[in-house]
């Protein structure tokens, strides 16, 4: 009953070996997984790679930065490495590129001079033998044109699959107009990707770098397709208040200037008056080699005592407070007095000083002692009163322009000090004991310009993309009235006078009314004082023009290494030749302002020709009869006549055997006429007939010399 049966017995054997190959099967999926998850693992990861390629940053193109008249600043262009891949395109592409090395070679060295088409062809040679995947070509960086250049090239011109030609490329920021306003637009890293250094690149950064984008690569019939996940935004253009030829203006007499003085660095900045924008910002330092270039923004972060630019702050306070006007009077004695102790001097102390001189003086010839015993005999007693007449006018505001390294003025009265001793009044009162960068200063005059208001200096008026305006940038104001309008006028005049009769005479332009101060100070340096190692200065104009309707206002200081030094002489006369190219630049003449009841705008017309003048006539549109004389290929003698509204033309022929009056033509005509009736002519003179010395009507005889004397 146990026993199996035959047919019971072959179905278990045939079960049992099935499930054994099943076993073995599923232990094979098993180790293969294992050998794939881990030992494999890297090979299976590379070729899923080659055919999908997931969240690849796509970066955007950064934004233009471009002057206020329309030129292109700063822009982003791309650039090229270029790389060979000798293992695509197997053994076909390897003969192709050896047929054609030669054509190839000359190729490269007609589109890169500075390599030989030998040079060209040994460095190709070498990576063929290496069997390099990704050989450089050239070493340099390449422009787009020189890159599709290269790509006309035999073999270089099929797909990268089949002839190995692959370029790399990058985003690099190129400044048509070179260094030119270099430290205003400011700088990137060499990797654009990792952001601006400094200027508007990196204040305006997040406007101009936009938004990158993502996609992802999949291999699709054996080509890659790129598949957008999210579309790169590219970034908005800035729209500078910088003028290029203001800057090119500014930049060349200071430039010129500093080399002149073998100075250490200099700061020029243009503005316009109502809006504040600034139109030239300069600043140069000399380097090792001698030569002067944009290093850094001095004229945001420069914190050095202004000196007498400073003055008219000290007397503008005293004017509002009412203790003084333009005619109150000092005696600044022979220029030296005892300031608590110190000495105070006047620039010209040892020629025996100014005396008793009024405020009006006391500015043109920038006397220390004048404006220092002003605000020691009215504010002594309380300093802070005059700092905070200062702040009042808002000279020490900070303006937040958004540079990297922008400076605050400095300006510490008794509050801000532990100790403020009796001589620091006096001293500050003239520019000492106070630091503020050169900008603050010019906007301090400005707002004098202005009629009061004081506006912050703007370096961008809109923001655009694609040529639509997307935001225009107001201008701010940072204080309504900085003084009365009493205050006001009278600094005006005070200041308008410094330059016309005063110290600040080379400031000053033959075309136009120029009003500001100078500045001449000892650099400080720091805890050794004034006169360690030498004595530097500090000479500076500030101020603004025309000085009737201002549409400009400018600063100048320059930092010289040693003496003598004048502000009005070595600042003023930079600001002069900055004005007067910028006024002649804005200086459009309107014919029909120079129209008036006596102005005559009929031309004169010689006599003669009349055909030519007609012709002339007619062309101009003047008022006149020349239709009235016939268009013929042969001279039409008269004269002519004008009025003051129209010319009249008057045909007279010759009479015949007669001298004919040539008188009021031109020699063409005269000569013309004369020498057909067969008379030879002397000339004497130059323009139009005045005399003849053979009368008209008189007989003619041919051959005669007829003398015409002509002026």
């Amino acid at each position: 009953m146990n026993d199996m049966i035959p047919g019971q017995k072959n179905i278990m054997l045939r079960y049992t070996f099935l499930v054994l190959i099943f076993a073995l099967l599923a232990i094979a999926i098993i180790v293969k997984a294992a050998v794939i998850m881990f030992g494999e693992r890297q090979y299976w990861k590379e070729v899923a790679d080659r055919f999908v390629k997931e969240n690849v940053t796509v970066h955007p193109t950064r934004g233009n930065i471009i002057s206020s008249d329309g030129k292109l600043m700063a822009s982003s262009l791309p650039e090229y490495k270029i790389y060979m891949d000798f293992l695509a395109g197997g053994e076909e592409k390897d003969t192709m590129l050896m047929n054609h090395l030669t054509e190839i070679c000359e190729g490269l060295h007609a589109i890169f001079p500075d390599k030989s088409a030998k040079e060209f062809r040994s460095h190709l040679l070498a990576g063929r033998k290496k069997q390099s995947r990704n050989y450089l070509i050239y070493p340099k960086r390449i422009s787009y044109l020189q890159q599709k250049e290269v790509k006309k090239l035999p073999v270089f011109n099929l797909s990268g699959y089949k002839g190995g030609f692959h370029v790399l490329a990058f985003n690099q920021r190129k400044k048509p107009f070179g260094s030119l306003a270099r430290r205003t637009l400011g700088d990137m890293f060499p990797d654009m990707t990792q952001g601006a250094k400094n200027g508007l690149e990196l204040t305006y950064d997040s406007i101009l770098r936009g938004q990158d984008g993502i996609i992802h690569r999949q291999k699709v019939m054996n080509k890659f397709l790129s598949i957008v996940d999210k579309p790169a935004v590219d970034g908005c253009d800035i729209i500078t208040t910088i003028d290029v030829d203001i800057q090119d203006i500014a930049e060349k007499a200071l430039t010129d200037q500093l080399k002149n003085l073998g100075a250490v660095d200099g700061v020029a900045v243009v503005m316009e008056v109502a809006t504040g924008e600034v139109k030239a910002n300069v600043n140069m330092q000399r380097a090792g080699d001698g030569n002067y270039y944009e290093m850094r923004n001095a004229s945001v972060s420069n914190l050095m005592e202004p000196g007498s630019t400073f003055k008219t702050a000290s007397i503008m306070v005293a004017l509002e407070d009412g203790y003084i006007t333009p005619d109150y009077e000092v005696d600044t004695k022979s220029g030296i007095v005892n300031m608590h102790g110190s000495p105070m001097k006047d620039w010209n102390w040892h020629h025996g000083g100014y005396g008793k001189i009024d405020v009006t003086r006391i500015m043109e010839v920038s006397s220390n002692v004048g404006v220092s015993t002003i605000i020691d005999k009215f504010y002594g007693k309380d300093p802070q009163k005059f700092v905070d007449g200062l702040r009042r006018m808002s000279i020490d505001t900070p303006l937040h322009l958004g540079f990297v390294g922008e400076a605050s003025p400095r300006i510490r009265g008794p509050k801000e000090r532990s100790y403020f001793p009796a001589t620091s009044l006096p001293w500050m009162s003239i520019g000492y004991e106070t630091q503020i960068p050169p900008i603050y200063i010019l906007n301090f005059y400005n707002a004098i310009a202005n009629n009061g208001v004081m506006v912050k200096p703007k370096f961008v008026k809109t923001i655009a993309k694609d040529g639509e305006i997307l935001e225009e940038i107001p201008t701010e104001v940072v204080n309504p009235k900085i003084c009365s309008d009493s205050t006001l006028h009278m600094i005006q005049g005070i200041l308008r006078k410094v330059v016309s009769q005063g110290l600040a005479k080379p400031a000053g332009s033959k075309q136009f009314s120029v009003s500001g101060k100078t500045g001449t100070a000892q650099i400080s340096q720091g805890a050794a004082g004034y006169k360690s190692g030498g004595v530097s200065y500090l000479v500076s104009f500030c101020g603004y023009f025309p000085s009737e309707h201002p549409k400009y206002s400018c600063i100048v200081q320059i930092h010289i290494p040693h003496g003598p030094a004048s502000g009005g002489l070595q600042a003023g006369s930079v600001f002069s030749k900055i004005a007067e190219r910028v006024y002649a630049k804005h200086l459009f003449l309107n014919l029909s302002h120079a129209k008036d009841s006596t102005s005559v705008l009929i031309p004169d017309i010689k006599n003669g020709d009349m055909g030519e003048a007609a012709y002339v006539l007619r062309a101009l549109k003047v008022n006149s009869n020349s239709q009235t004389v016939p268009s013929v290929n042969y001279p039409v003698w008269g004269t002519a006549t004008r009025s003051d509204t129209s010319a009249e033309l008057k045909m007279r022929k010759p009479a015949d055997k007669k001298v004919p009056s040539v008188i009021g033509m031109g020699a063409k005509d005269a000569v013309y006429l004369l020498e057909s009736l067969g008379l030879r002519v002397r000339l004497h003179g130059v323009g139009q007939v005045k005399s003849q010395s053979i009368s008209s009507g008189a007989a003619l005889h041919k051959g005669q010399t007829i003398l015409l004397t002509l002026n």
